[in-house]
């Protein structure tokens, strides 16, 4: 169970405004997440703290097919993306480093920033406990849900070959 206060996004939110351009040489996850969403949001890096789950509407993470993305995100405290829909490059990226997303159009909608969610990846509940709403995401896949579990893929494969 996942449990924080939301940041909330909306439509269309690229991978350039995630993570701008001018910081992909970043040397490591942490210096990138000291640089995420600051073109949209310049106080994200101040506010977000571990466990807090990010929010947004259509098409999130658009744009450049670029990992940084889903890392800078992950780095950044922030334990899952809910969103209406998502890039299927980012989609794919944020599975591939173990990054918790669910897609669920309704919590997209309601859901406000500053409110507090619960999130049981596992059956895909979203509960909003500030308005007592609950909402009902797609559960990944099992494969992808061990995917994520092992903290991505290159880990997932690993523990296969090793078994």
């Amino acid at each position: 169970m996942l449990n924080g206060t939301v940041f909330h996004y909306g439509d269309n939110v690229d991978t350039d405004v995630i993570i701008p351009a001018r910081y992909l040489n970043a040397p490591s996850p942490a210096e990138l997440a000291k640089h995420c969403m600051e073109d949209i949001d310049a106080e994200f890096v101040n506010k977000v703290r571990p466990g807090d789950v990010m929010v947004a509407g259509w098409n999130f993470g658009c744009g450049s097919s670029r990992e940084h993305a889903p890392i800078a995100i992950q780095a950044s405290g922030v334990s899952c993306v809910i969103a209406a829909s998502f890039a299927r490059i980012f989609y794919r990226n944020a599975i591939n480093i173990g990054f918790p997303i669910l897609e669920c159009p309704e919590a997209a909608e309601k859901i406000r920033s500053g409110d507090r969610v619960s999130v049981d990846l596992t059956t895909g509940e979203i509960q909003d406990e500030t308005t007592g709403e609950t909402f009902h995401a797609a559960a990944p896949p099992a494969f992808i849900g061990n995917i994520i579990a092992k903290g991505g893929l290159l880990a997932y494969l690993k523990d296969k070959v090793n078994r």
